[in-house]
């Protein structure tokens, strides 16, 4: 039985339940990146998972009657990314938040799904945050697990070339068939779009850098209201200072 995860800011009447083992499935990757940014749909067996196996997942991922899966990412000085699939009866949402135990509220990144809000992370943060694991702390370890989990919220105009690259060997790492995950990794990562944007940049008002599109809820600085010393400490966290 998978254990419980308590959320304080999250809504209470929410039963939420972690979900690290998911992350040892090849067919969890696969309906994690179809469910939130790809395309359901897609014949599974082409990136190497059995088609019964994918959609017993895509079933358990989105079952309002079980308690919604939670998998989390800890980064440096107490902070943790959270991923929980908010599976209600009429909707159902993948939410993607950070929070610390003394902020008291939670930083939206974005969601996935009947209510589409993002991008909540520039390439630098999401490729950091893959890589900053916290000994003895709950949550994924794997640095491409990490990558992948949280890949869906990227959205940023100067993402390098190489993002694809780092992409593709994820999914090779996470069991998906290495032709195909060239392919998939071109389509998740898109092309930059002729406008420019998004782009984050980082104002006046906080150390945390700002997104540009007016979709995302990090167009205000994440966490707001947290104060100077906390919003710092979260941007050193996320620009790998201190």
């Amino acid at each position: 039985m998978a254990l419980s995860v308590h959320i304080p800011e999250y809504p209470e009447e929410c039963e939420l339940a972690a979900g690290e083992d998911l992350a040892r499935e090849t067919a969890f990757w696969l309906a994690h990146l179809m469910l939130t940014v790809g395309d359901p749909s897609e014949d599974p067996q082409r990136y190497g998972v059995d088609a019964a196996v994918y959609e017993e997942m895509v079933d358990r991922l989105g079952d309002p009657e079980k308690p919604w899966p939670v998998l989390r990412v800890p980064f440096t000085g107490g902070h943790t990314a959270y991923v929980v699939y908010a599976n209600f009866h009429d909707m159902n949402n993948v939410d993607f938040f950070v929070r610390h135990p003394q902020w008291g509220r939670l930083g939206h990144l974005g969601q996935c799904g009947a209510d589409e809000a993002g991008p909540g992370l520039s390439w630098k943060e999401l490729a950091l945050l893959a890589e900053a694991t916290q000994d003895g702390s709950e949550g994924l370890t794997d640095g491409s697990q990490r990558l992948l989990l949280l890949l869906p919220m990227l959205g940023d105009a100067d993402t390098p070339p190489e993002a694809c690259c780092m992409v593709a060997q994820a999914l090779a790492h996470c069991g998906m068939d290495s032709d195909a995950a060239d392919e998939l990794a071109t389509a998740l990562v898109g092309e930059r779009e002729p406008d420019g944007e998004p782009r984050w940049s980082v104002t006046t008002d906080s150390p945390i850098a700002v997104c540009s599109s007016p979709s995302s809820p990090r167009h205000v600085p994440l966490a707001l209201g947290i104060g100077p010393s906390k919003a710092q400490a979260l941007a050193d966290a996320l620009y790998g200072r201190g």
